[in-house]
C-alpha cells in the first residue's frame, strides 16, 4: 500500500514538474534595429582575425541581448551629436567559437577561457566596438584584437594624445548607455551581470 502511494506521489510530482513552463530563452536583437546608422564589421566573418579564419556565416548579425538595446541606443545618441557613429566588431559570440578562440591564444587576460555556461559575449552582453565619423574609422592607436600592451584601455606609452582622446569619447558615450570598458582591450565594452553565468546559447548568426 505505502509503495503504491510513493509511486502514485513520484507520478504526481512528475507532472507538476513536466507541466511547469521552460524558462524563456534570452531575447537577441539585431544591432542594426537598435542603432540604424551604426556600422558593422564583424571581423570573424572573414578571415581578417587574429586566428586567421573565417568562424561566422558571411551572413552573420549582430546581435545582443535585448537589454544592451537602450544602452547602445544611448551611446550612439552621445557620439552622433559629434558627428561619429558606433562600428561593432563583435557582439554575440557563439561557444563553440569562443573554444577554437582559446585554442589559438590560451590566454585569459586576451581571450576568455570558455566554460560549461554562457558569459560576455557568449551571453550578448559585451560588445567590440570602435569609432567613424564621415564613414572612415577614427584612429584608436591599435587594431582590433591586438593583443600588445597598446591596447589598454588606458595605455599612454606609444599612443598618440589624439588616440587617447578618441578611446576616452568612446568610454564616456558608452557609459553613458552603463557600459564599462574592460581595461585590457579598449575596444570592449560589457554591460551589468556580463560575467554572471547563464546557459549557453544557440542561437543562430544568420
Amino acid at each position: 500500500m505505502l509503495a503504491r502511494l510513493a509511486a502514485a506521489a513520484a507520478l504526481g510530482l512528475a507532472a507538476l514538474v513536466t507541466a511547469q513552463p521552460a524558462a524563456a530563452a534570452p531575447e537577441l536583437v539585431d544591432v542594426r534595429d537598435v542603432v540604424p546608422d551604426a556600422i558593422t564589421d564583424l571581423r570573424y566573418a572573414t578571415a581578417d582575425n587574429f586566428v586567421g579564419e573565417r568562424m561566422y556565416p558571411v551572413d552573420a548579425r549582430c546581435l545582443v541581448d535585448a537589454s544592451m538595446a537602450p544602452r547602445l541606443r544611448a551611446a550612439a545618441d552621445v557620439l552622433r551629436s559629434g558627428g561619429e557613429v558606433l562600428v561593432f566588431w563583435d557582439c554575440y559570440r557563439p561557444h563553440e567559437v569562443q573554444v577554437r578562440m582559446y585554442e589559438v591564444v590560451s590566454e585569459p587576460g586576451w581571450v576568455s577561457r570558455p566554460g560549461p555556461y554562457a558569459k560576455s559575449h557568449e551571453a550578448g552582453l559585451s560588445v567590440d566596438v570602435t569609432l567613424a565619423r564621415d564613414g572612415e574609422p577614427v584612429d584608436m592607436g591599435t587594431g582590433f584584437d591586438e593583443f600588445v600592451p597598446r591596447a589598454n584601455a588606458y595605455a599612454t606609452d606609444g599612443v598618440s594624445a589624439a588616440a587617447q582622446a578618441n578611446r576616452a569619447r568612446l568610454r564616456d558615450a558608452m557609459a553613458a548607455g552603463g557600459l564599462s570598458v574592460y581595461r585590457g582591450e579598449w575596444w570592449h565594452f560589457d554591460a551589468p551581470g556580463a560575467y554572471t553565468p547563464r546557459p549557453i546559447l544557440d542561437a543562430p548568426l544568420n
